[in-house]
């Protein structure tokens, strides 16, 4: 029952998230928000919900390492699957604003986040390795200069952050938001527990279950996306916005766990940190590369062959 209510939970995750984000659009283009606004708050809030509440219950339930595990796996499967795949299908175009600003201040991110969790090692303090409340409320001060940033970018580039939102009746929004926000809260929890009782059972680390399996399990969203996306050859920002998620997952959902309970971090999570850098460090590889600036299909098999590589490894890191 417990595996069943796992799988179910990221059922409710995702079509909770949708429901929210649905239900809080309409409410907002009710009251008259611009598309472009409702996009970069409760849209681009709202796709982040399943992290965020998968971390919460991990964190609060005294599972940090699968907390962390879920934010450092989401990102590097978004890079290494999610891009690699849709890469795949078809070649994946890189806007300037994402290789000059984007891409390195993803990299700046990851680094600060490194840097935060392991500054008691300059004293020698092993034991007491975590992202404090400060080092997340660091973090959300660096998220609130992104969001700024995104905000200028969006103006010069209206076009490519609308978005088509269907008007709804009051009582139905309401009825999105408050079922989404249900069925995130039990899909989280389901998630979470099934998830925690896998490590037990199969004598696994709760790191590895959450670099892993509830990693991919919460980007599914986004792989479907890009992958449609990229099969319909609609791929402008495909590129952009798995990086943009990246930095959200990382500044906002890691910073705001961090901030109302302390996550303390294993120093064997360093290995991870450096498979983020080297997965950014291949995407600047990829632009770099060529005559284009295009992520191409060959260079997405790269990406795969260095997923599946990345997964074997933390098999045997167990």
């Amino acid at each position: 029952m417990t595996y069943l209510l796992f799988v179910f939970g990221f059922v409710l995750l995702i079509k909770g998230a949708d429901f929210l984000v649905e239900g809080a659009s309409s409410i907002a283009k009710k009251y008259k928000l611009s598309d472009m606004v409702i996009g970069l708050t409760i849209i681009s809030f709202g796709t982040s919900m399943p992290e965020l509440l998968v971390n919460l219950m991990a964190s609060f339930g005294g599972s940090s390492e699968l907390a962390i595990g879920n934010v450092f796996g989401s990102n590097i499967a978004n890079i290494l699957l999610i891009l690699g795949i849709s890469a795949i299908i078809f070649p994946l175009p890189i806007n300037k604003s994402t290789y000059f600003s984007e891409i390195p201040f993803s990299l700046i991110a990851t680094l600060l986040v490194g840097f935060l969790a392991n500054a008691s090692l300059l004293i020698d303090n092993r034991e007491s390795l975590m992202l404090s409340q400060i080092d997340g409320a660091i973090m959300l001060v660096f998220f609130v200069l992104f969001l700024g940033y995104i905000i200028v970018v969006s103006r010069q580039e209206e076009s490519q952050v609308q978005e088509e939102i269907t008007m709804l009746p009051m009582g139905k929004s309401t009825l999105f938001v408050v079922g989404g926000i249900i069925a995130l809260f039990f899909g989280g929890k389901w998630v979470v527990d099934g998830a925690v009782d896998m490590a037990h059972y199969f004598n696994l680390s709760e790191s590895f279950i959450g670099l892993t399996v509830v990693a991919v399990g919460t980007s599914l969203p986004e792989l479907v996306t890009s992958a449609v996306a990229a099969y319909k050859k609609k791929t402008d920002i495909a590129v952009g916005n798995v990086v943009g998620s990246n930095i959200f997952n990382l500044l906002w959902i890691l910073g705001l766990s961090a901030v109302i309970k302390p996550l303390p971090f294993d120093v064997v999570s360093n290995e991870d940190i450096l498979m983020i850098i080297a997965s950014s460090t291949l995407l600047i590889f990829a632009v770099v590369v060529g005559k284009r600036t295009v992520i191409e299909r060959w260079e997405g098999v790269l990406f795969l062959i260095a997923y599946i590589a990345y997964t074997w490894f933390l098999i045997q890191r167990g």
